[in-house]
């Protein structure tokens, strides 16, 4: 079994939808092992997007990081990490295919409503930067 994390981010919790995105991630067949709500600081969105730093969106996407609450997820399920980018979608909500949680919930590239790990060992680290071995189950 796999981990990833999904994070719900603050444009998609202003307008109620996390509870809509958790059942559609359910639905794909992925288990919610952790879940939290919580308004991240500029320290803690400075440090879960370090390795975006040097980027020229880095300033506006701690800023909208910190816009809000937002609700983290840990997911797990076989294969997770690429059944969850799949249902994600496209960053970019234009792009995304039909159905995909960008799809239906983006408003933009930056403002997409969702978050997900690239891959297993930044899944660990994205995981573990949330919760702690005793937050999750399953």
């Amino acid at each position: 079994m796999e981990r990833t994390l999904c994070i719900i981010k603050p444009d998609a919790v202003s307008k109620g939808l996390a509870g809509q995105i958790l059942s559609k991630i359910i639905s794909e067949g992925l288990k919610v092992v952790g879940l939290r709500m919580l308004h991240l600081s500029k320290a803690e969105a400075e440090g879960f997007y370090a390795v975006h730093r040097e980027r020229p969106f880095f300033s506006d996407l701690v800023t909208f990081m910190t816009s809000g609450p937002i609700v983290v997820a840990a997911l797990e399920g076989k294969d997770a990490i690429s059944r969850y980018r799949r249902l994600m979608g496209a960053t970019d909500p234009a792009k995304a295919d039909e159905g995909t949680l960008r799809k239906l919930y983006a408003e933009s590239i930056q403002n997409n409503a969702v978050h997900g790990s690239d891959g297993p060992d930044t899944a660990k680290i994205e995981v573990a930067y949330f919760f702690s071995t005793v937050d999750l189950v399953g």
